[in-house]
């Protein structure tokens, strides 16, 4: 295969995990052994296929197995935080909320459960601040 065939599989690869499809980084470490085969191909122009394949098969479990796992979670551990944005935010309850019952909500476009953490009850109507997330349950206090 030419050297040139290994670059394009390497970017169709890297761009299908970046824009489209969420592997978990298996494609971008698949796409980078099709890169580094590509440039082992363009330096030795002379490597049998059968070489190309064993250097791409070899690159792409390696690379897997020794870096794939921890970029992923360094990444990765942004988005995992992403409910410590919800403190502070105010959702309206649409029932009375006696302290320490739970209820429906929706909020951003997903229900979840809501969970009266204060002393005193929430009116149905009322805001409630978020003070903390566990799970899919939001801790409310009346504001």
């Amino acid at each position: 295969m030419p050297w040139w065939s290994w670059m394009v599989i390497g970017g169709l690869l890297f761009g299908a995990e970046l824009l489209f499809i969420e592997a978990e980084f298996y494609l971008v470490f698949i796409g980078a052994a099709a890169i580094l085969t590509g440039a082992v191909a363009l330096v030795a122009p002379s490597l049998p296929l059968w070489s190309q394949w064993f250097v791409f098969a070899i690159v792409s479990v390696l690379s897997m197995i020794l870096f794939r796992k921890r970029l992923y979670r360094l990444l990765r551990r942004q988005i995992a935080d992403r409910q410590d944005d919800l403190v502070g935010e105010r959702i309206r309850l649409p029932v009375d909320l006696a302290p320490g019952a739970e209820c429906r909500v929706d909020h951003r476009g997903s229900t979840w459960n809501a969970r009266n953490v204060g002393a005193a009850p929430i009116a149905a109507g009322a805001r409630g601040r978020v003070t903390g997330v566990e799970g899919i349950t939001l801790q409310l206090h009346n504001e």
